[in-house]
């Protein structure tokens, strides 16, 4: 019985060892227990024939049993010590494969870490720490909103008592704890991420918690909303001594609007016309200054409303809010001005540059206008059209270069617009472009010049205006006539000045004369009575041109050169006038219209009185 502390040491290292050195160790035990507690083993003799043993005999026995017994033990330390071998072993190994899949995984974090940000734990908006890994099925970002939930929830519970944060290790992770809420579980997963052990990293976090706890439990105490409540009437009275004080500042500007209009202001008179009175300019300015008024009355409100949301933290989001909705236009306004800067001082750039190449232009057609500068088969009428088309063609151009410059040029509502106005005008502008094009034809035909007197088809007249759509004549009879261009396109045009400048424009009349009156004579009395009016030229002389024999007389038809077309009208009067008296004297009839009485051609129609005066 002295061997059984050997026995219980051996079944103490038998549980101390791994499942297979047990089976075999538990075994050994077992044998060795019924040797030593005198149960008969299996091989040994029945208890009829032991008793009759000597009590020598019994005692060697024992020495045997003993001696096997040892030999059992001193295999069984051997076995026990082979079989701890192999454990180290199967340890070390697992703690090498181990190692090598942290190493693998912290290589793995390493390259991940520069591409992945992590989320940070925002509460209440502090950044405590950064999560990287996933845990029960919940992401970085799902862990990091539970973290706020929970520390939210903790702050603002006053029937919580102040316990402080601890930790609560178990195998796998490490839970960080207030009271008996769990705030994070900190998993090896983590540790890598930060580079790290779990113990550390939780030592590390633990403090951080603590104090934002501490943080929102003062923030959510009655202390606190009874200084906000304060603190937002407050600025209540602020805002409305800052009402009152600007109401009051701007009566005494309008007080002092209206007395500067008395005593100060002048009429604006542009040439004869007043562009403004005393009166209108007072107006102006009493508008301006309540215009004044009201966006200094929004600036307040734009820094008051959203201080007073800001003072609460269950409002503190709407206050951020309602200041972003203020201020992203102003800033978006800004940040637009200032980036359109550049694109500002490009279109100066091309205006300008447009503006004196067509003051250069307009030099250059005032020049050829006025016949000082000359170029062959460019005449001087042409230097005007031609700049405006130019002119216009240049405009064109600088519109088309500053259109991708132009705020909005890219937003499909500017093109859309673009568009729309381009189709209306293409579609209603036919016939305007119609006349366009016919006027700038006639411009370069040359049909006629301001000042002519031409004769479009029973239209007579001279021309007093020309434009791109339509011409404008005045009659004889002072009447304005508007011809569209494209009309005068499809007609015959008759150019009485012209004619009138380079050759000489012939008048011509028709009188009959009795077959009784020799030709000659009535060729002659024709001639001088066209020498004898005013306005017919000396050369080309004036002829006659017998255009018809009639069965009672013939038709005769004088012939004289004017260079003065506006006065047509005047000298054809004067010319059948002179004729009228010039066949008198020489006592030549005329014989139109005919004459049905009978008569014995002695009289004329010239009244006696008026032939005795000559």
């Amino acid at each position: 019985m002295k061997q059984l502390p050997v026995y219980f040491l051996i079944l103490i290292g038998i549980f101390a060892t791994n499942a297979q050195a047990q089976a075999q160790l538990i075994e050994k035990a077992e044998q060795l227990l019924q040797t030593a507690t005198g149960e008969p083993r299996p091989d040994s003799l029945p208890p009829a024939a032991a008793d009759t043993l000597s009590v020598e005999e019994l005692h060697r026995q024992d020495s045997i049993r003993i001696q096997e017994m040892a030999l059992q033990l001193q295999e069984m330390k051997l076995n026990e010590i082979v079989l701890r071998t192999e454990l180290d072993n199967v340890r070390n190994l697992n703690q090498t494969s181990d190692s090598l899949k942290r190493a693998e995984q912290r290589r793995s974090i390493d390259s991940l870490r520069a591409l992945t940000p992590g989320v940070p734990v925002l509460v209440d908006g502090d950044t405590l720490f950064t999560l990287y890994a996933k845990r029960g099925g919940h992401s970085a970002l799902d862990r990091a909103d539970m973290i706020n939930d929970i520390l939210m929830k903790i702050g603002k519970d006053r029937s919580l008592h102040r316990d402080s944060v601890h930790t609560l290790e178990s195998e796998y992770y490490i839970d960080i704890m207030y009271g008996n809420k769990v705030i994070v579980s900190i998993t090896d997963q983590d540790a890598l991420w930060q580079g790290t052990s779990r113990r550390e990293l939780a030592e590390q976090y633990a403090p951080v918690l603590a104090a934002k706890i501490k943080d929102l439990k003062e923030e959510h105490s009655l202390l606190q909303v009874a200084k906000r409540a304060a603190l937002f009437v407050l600025v209540l009275a602020i805002q409305y001594l800052l009402f009152r004080l600007t109401n009051f500042l701007f009566r005494k500007l309008r007080r002092q609007i209206i007395r500067f209009k008395q005593q100060r202001l002048k009429p604006i008179i542009i040439r004869d016309y007043e562009f403004l009175n005393t009166h209108r300019q007072g107006r102006i300015l009493i508008f301006f200054s309540n215009l004044l008024r009201y966006i200094v009355l929004l600036i307040q409100l734009m820094f008051s409303v959203p201080m007073l949301f800001a003072i609460f933290p269950q409002t503190e989001k709407l206050a951020l809010k309602i200041f972003l909705y203020i201020m992203e236009p102003i800033k978006m306004v800004l940040k637009s001005i200032v980036e359109y800067i550049p694109n500002l001082f490009i279109i100066l750039v091309i205006w300008y540059c447009i503006k004196y190449i067509i003051k250069g232009l307009q030099y250059i057609a005032n020049e050829i206008e006025n016949e000082k500068l000359k170029i062959t088969g460019f005449y001087p009428d042409w230097a005007q059209p031609t700049f405006n088309i130019i002119r216009f063609l240049l405009y064109a151009f600088m519109i088309a270069m500053i259109y991708p410059y132009l705020p909005g040029s890219n937003s499909g509502v500017f093109q859309g617009i673009s568009v729309f106005v381009g189709l209306i005008i293409s579609l209603g502008s036919s016939t305007v472009i119609g006349n366009i094009i016919a006027g700038l034809v006639i411009t370069y035909m040359r049909p006629f010049k301001l000042g002519d007197r031409i004769k479009l088809n029973d239209t007579t007249g001279n021309v007093i205006e020309k434009t791109p759509f339509v011409t404008r004549l005045r009659t004889p009879k002072n009447e304005v006539v508007t011809i569209p261009n494209a009309f005068i396109m499809s007609s015959h045009t008759v150019n009485y000045s012209a004619s009138a400048r380079q050759f000489g424009l012939i008048i011509h009349t028709t009188v009959t004369i009795g077959y009784d009156a020799p030709w000659r004579q009535v060729h002659q009395l024709l001639i001088n009575a066209a020498r004898s009016t005013h306005g017919v030229l000396e050369h080309p002389k004036p002829f006659v041109l017998e255009t018809e024999l009639q069965d009672y007389y013939p038709c005769y038809q004088i012939n004289a050169y004017i260079k003065d077309a506006d006065q047509l009208a005047q000298i054809t009067s004067d010319l059948h006038q002179n004729i009228q008296d010039i066949f008198n004297e020489a006592g030549v009839e005329i014989m139109s219209p005919h004459y049905f009485a009978g008569r014995d051609g002695s009289a004329t129609t010239i009244p006696e009185d008026y032939l005795k005066s000559k």
